[in-house]
This record gives C-alpha cells, structure tokens and sequence, in this order.
C-alpha cells in the first residue's frame, strides 16, 4: 500500500483496539482493489470519544468503525441514524458525507449473512437467544423478523423483558422470556451473544447434554470457544463469529466505497491472522 496526498483515511474507535482484526481485513480489501484508501485503528478513551468525533469531519476522514465501549454513546454526536440502528440502539459504522455523519449498523445484515452462507435457515425456526445486550438486539431485529419462536434469557430479567417487548414492536412472531434453560432440545437454533466462552476458564452458557444434530448453535465470539466445541461433539451445525466479523465488515466497506467488497480476499485476511 503506497500512502499518497490523495489517499483516504478510514479507521476504528475503541478502547481498546489492539486486539482488533480490521485493519488487516480492510486493507487487504482495499489493495485487492487497488482503491487509495487505508484503514487504522485508532485508540479513543471513552472520555475524548467528542473529540475524536469531531476529528472525523476536521481531518475529513471518510469513515470509522465503532467498537466496544462507543456503539452507544456516539450516537449522540452523530447528525443523522439509520433506522436500523435507531432501533438498536447502537452504532457500529459510521459514514462522513461531505462533513455530515450517519451513522449505521452492520452487525446484524452481517450475522444474517453469516447464517445464509452457511445454509442455516431462520425462516419458520424456533430460535433462543442467549444475553440481552447491544449484539443480541442486533441479531435479534432479524431473527423476530424471519422465525417462528423466539425466547430471550439473560441474567438480568429487566434487560430481558425491554428487548421482548421492542422486539414485539416490529414482529408478529413468538417473542418471550426465558428464566431459566432447562430444555435446550427444544429450540432449532440456539445462539450466545455474551462474552461467555473468551476465556477457556468460562462456564458454559447453556447445558450442552440434551443438544442433537437436529440443532445449529451460534457463538458471536470469533474463536472456536467451548460451547462450539461442544457442540459439534454433538452432531449440531456450529457457527463461530467470524462470519459475522467477516460480513458486517463487507457491509461497512461498501458503505464507504461503493463498491462491492472482495470478501474472499477479507475472509483469507481474517483466517490468516487467527490461524497463522
């Protein structure tokens, strides 16, 4: 990659962002391409988080992903919101058109696509959906969309029965809270949205006995974490958050460039770099 004059900056905020894999995708992509673009991570304390907002439009950066722990907070500072994102409260992209900044989110197209590509079917499905945050409302606008059922469990009952109700609000499917997981081999595709499994020490997020290979389980995390691992001895169809990772990136590229995304070129990015 050749940095000229003309070349156009885009990037991510989070604290932190070391851990992240975007650049590596993004700029593979862009090479592909031979577009003059780079991507950076840029590491913004949740404090400076108005500053580095407005750096966008003062340094014309063309765009930004938005991570952990600003999808919510920077909504505020944005001139206009997706619909989407609106809904969920959160915003993980965020595009800079002529010194105005929208703001999108892309997780939730991306799980979807994720699940498309590796034929798991929603559509008439019973679905479970594991935790009650950001990924989970993200996923979940889709998922009550297209499924039959879908149950929420998370530790906190409150969070659990706010994102039932919005859900609710935009579905005619069955949307309910789950107290507790007892029964998993009930539900067609499970899928865990919570940190549980980033560390080998956690615990799993559900009692994996009853699991058949009638069942496909979704771990947003990107690493083959227990619960996958445990799935698959079990015959299920498992899904890890790569794909999600993969997709919601590929969306945000296109935001940014208009055109469509190598996503092989990303995918080889990616897996290299989790699987040296």
């Amino acid at each position: 990659m050749q940095i000229t004059g003309k070349t156009k900056v885009t990037g991510i905020f989070g604290y932190p962002v070391e851990h992240t894999l975007s650049p590596l995708m993004h700029n593979a992509a862009f090479n592909a391409l031979k577009i003059g673009f780079c991507y950076l991570p840029f590491l913004v304390h949740p404090e400076n988080l108005d500053s580095a907002i407005n750096a966008i439009r003062a340094l014309n950066i063309v765009g930004v992903n938005i991570t952990i722990p600003h999808k919510e907070k920077v909504m505020s500072f944005l001139d206009e919101i997706d619909e989407e994102a609106l809904f969920i409260g959160a915003v993980n992209t965020i595009l800079n058109r002529e010194r105005k900044l929208i703001g999108y989110n892309t997780d939730g197209r991306g799980f979807m696509k994720a699940l498309e590509e590796n034929k798991i079917e929603v559509k008439n499905k019973k679905v479970l959906i594991i935790g009650a945050g950001g990924a989970a409302r993200a996923v979940g606008y889709y998922i009550c969309k297209n499924a039959t059922s879908l149950a929420i469990f998370s530790r906190t009952r409150q969070k659990s029965d706010k994102l039932a109700d919005d859900f609710k609000k935009i579905s005619n499917c069955k949307i309910y809270v789950e107290d507790s997981i007892k029964e998993t081999g009930t539900f067609d595709i499970i899928i865990n949205s919570t940190p549980l499994g980033l560390k080998d020490n956690d615990p799993l997020p559900i009692k994996t006995e009853n699991l058949s290979n009638q069942q496909a389980i979704c771990d947003l995390i990107y690493k083959e974490t227990p619960l996958i691992k445990e799935a698959r001895k079990r015959g299920c169809k498992t899904l890890n958050g790569i794909g999600m990772l993969l997709w919601q990136g590929a969306l945000a590229f296109k935001i940014w460039t208009s055109k469509e995304p190598p996503v092989d070129v990303m995918r080889k990015a990616i897996e290299t770099a989790i699987n040296p």
